[in-house]
């Protein structure tokens, strides 16, 4: 920035604001958003121009991002014979692989610019979207393909570390937490789209054949199993192979199957079956893969109720963004220009000689990592804690709303973090938080006993995803204070946090899939959350927001 600024005041005084920025078709050769005059006569326009371009852009990123999200949790009714296991880590892929691309975006930016930067990220969301789109049309397509597809969604959560940079050095200081705000929010609001128009989207042709999906109702099986003899229920299960009976008693909770074990004093299979209690039997069925017990109950009662269908086109969960992102490529290309501010990776790795990287860094990954990785669990969280309840929800209806909230609030608290700073709407984040992941272990929310504590469940998470909004639009708001010396480091900073926070669904997803693995429920995750919330919190506080602290922001 330093070198830029030396450059700019070698200019000719007489060279017109309309001549300096059409002399490139992709670099300006003046930014000063910070000089009123042009700030009024040529700076608003492009910057609000540019804002508005990028954030359209963000949507997408956001949304395919978390495509994986939405699909994965169909692809046992599609006939993939997934693992819960496997399913949280097509879920968590996607945050790790977008937090090793963020921590790129975030060097990128000085080099190649805000035009090509944008251009080519927005293009790259056409391999997942594509790639993924046929993936679903085929039940043999083997796991490791839908690893790799998930990994590419990736580059639409890496975008938020250059798009957010950029916007941060194209306004005014006085604009910065409402510029941020608005584009992280509105950005943001990504994920709800992705997991609302999923639903409709199924519905709607646009390129392939129908897929059958088969869901099945845990109340309707335990009427089955209530209705068939024991002998026809164990001769059912012995005839299925090994090792689907293994798949199918994994899904019992180990207290209980070691229970029935100890009392049958037999390690065969199909006698543990035969003698696990009814409600337990139907959870078991109703919980392994849907095309495998759709053969179950077919074969002691073949004319159940508790096996549904429908024909959807999975496809087009994917395949609706290829329009979108073509156009959007266009409008990055054609509309955006690049502030020079040129510098190489190793100029930029001097914010990682401030300590205020770091606490910036605890502060924003118990924001934004909060908010997304709680987005990316939220769904799998409803059919693996709620699922097996008679009348389950459906995890899609209730998913998109929390991110809805989230980004709201983002956007909202953005302007209110203009006007009293961001420091004190961080600290509120944490403590918001904190009360949120007490409430979920007091009242046994995340390791429920009935479908009466599901509202509760339901209104905890969405109220946790309102105050990461307002710590989203805090921190924000805090990063170009705290860095106010440097610009070109508070961009950096900006750009390096978010790459950490990604791993948020990673984060959230595997810890959360191995605690209901191992336990049904996921308490200890949550116990974790809250000290390190307590952490971040105290951080956030004692830096930037006591009285006579040493960056008030």
């Amino acid at each position: 920035m330093d070198t830029y600024l030396k450059k700019i005041g070698s200019e000719p005084e007489n060279v017109s604001n309309e001549t300096q920025t059409n002399q490139s078709t992709t670099w300006l050769t003046k930014w000063e958003p910070e000089d009123e005059a042009f700030w009024a006569a040529t700076g608003s326009k492009i910057a609000w121009k540019t804002l508005t371009v990028t954030t359209l852009s963000l949507i997408l990123s956001f949304a395919s991002w978390f495509m994986m999200s939405v699909i994965a949790v169909k692809l046992p009714g599609l006939g993939f014979s997934f693992s819960k296991d496997q399913l949280f880590w097509l879920v968590a892929i996607p945050g790790l692989a977008a937090g090793f691309l963020r921590i790129i975006h975030t060097f990128i930016l000085p080099i190649f610019g805000t035009r090509h930067v944008v251009t080519v990220a927005t293009l790259l969301k056409l391999i997942p979207a594509i790639g993924i789109g046929f993936a679903v049309m085929d039940t043999t397509t083997p796991f490791w393909v839908f690893v790799l597809l998930a990994i590419t969604t990736g580059f639409g959560g890496g975008d938020f570390s250059s798009f957010m940079p950029s916007t941060s050095l194209f306004f005014p200081k006085r604009l910065k937490g409402t510029a941020l705000g608005i584009q992280a929010g509105i950005g943001n609001f990504g994920v709800s789209l992705a997991q609302f128009i999923t639903p409709i989207i199924l519905s709607v042709s646009i390129y392939g054949t129908t897929s059958v999906f088969t869901s099945i109702d845990a109340k309707e099986t335990q009427n089955v199993l209530t209705d068939s003899t024991i002998e026809k229920q164990k001769e059912v299960f012995a005839a299925l192979d090994v090792k689907t009976q293994n798949k199918i008693l994994a899904t019992v909770k180990k207290p209980v199957l070691d229970s029935v074990t100890t009392a049958v004093k037999s390690a065969d299979n199909t006698v543990v079956f035969t003698a696990l209690p009814l409600e337990v039997k139907s959870k078991a069925i109703a919980n392994a893969n849907p095309k495998l017990a759709e053969k179950i109950l077919n074969k002691i009662s073949p004319q159940n109720e508790a096996v549904n269908k429908r024909s959807i086109y999975i496809q087009s969960a994917a395949f609706w963004y290829i329009g979108f992102l073509l156009v959007l490529a266009f409008m990055s290309w054609f509309f955006l220009k690049s502030i020079p501010m040129k510098a190489s990776v190793k100029e930029q790795m001097d914010i990682f000689k401030n300590k205020h990287t770091w606490y910036c860094t605890i502060t924003y990954l118990m924001t934004f990592g909060t908010f997304a990785g709680l987005s990316a669990a939220f769904p799998l969280m409803i059919k693996f804690l709620y699922g097996d309840f008679p009348n389950a929800p459906d995890p899609l209806v209730y998913a998109f709303y929390g991110p809805l909230i989230g980004s709201a609030s983002r956007i909202a608290f953005g302007f209110i973090a203009d006007k009293v700073g961001g420091a004190i709407l961080t600290t509120i984040t944490g403590i918001g938080i904190l009360a949120g992941a007490v409430i979920l272990i007091t009242q046994g929310l995340v390791s429920p006993t009935s479908m009466d504590q599901f509202p509760l469940f339901v209104g905890v998470i969405l109220a946790m995803f309102f105050f990461t909004g307002i710590g989203n639009a805090g921190t924000f708001r805090q990063f170009p204070i705290i860095f106010s010396e440097n610009q070109r480091q508070a961009a950096g900073v900006i750009g390096w946090t978010a790459a950490i926070a990604a791993f948020g669904p990673f984060i959230f997803s595997k810890l959360i899939g191995n605690n209901i693995s191992a336990n049904g429920s996921v308490v200890q995750f949550f116990m974790g959350l809250i000290v390190f919330t307590i952490l971040a919190t105290i951080i956030n506080w004692w830096f930037y927001n006591r009285k006579g602290c040493e960056r008030p922001s």
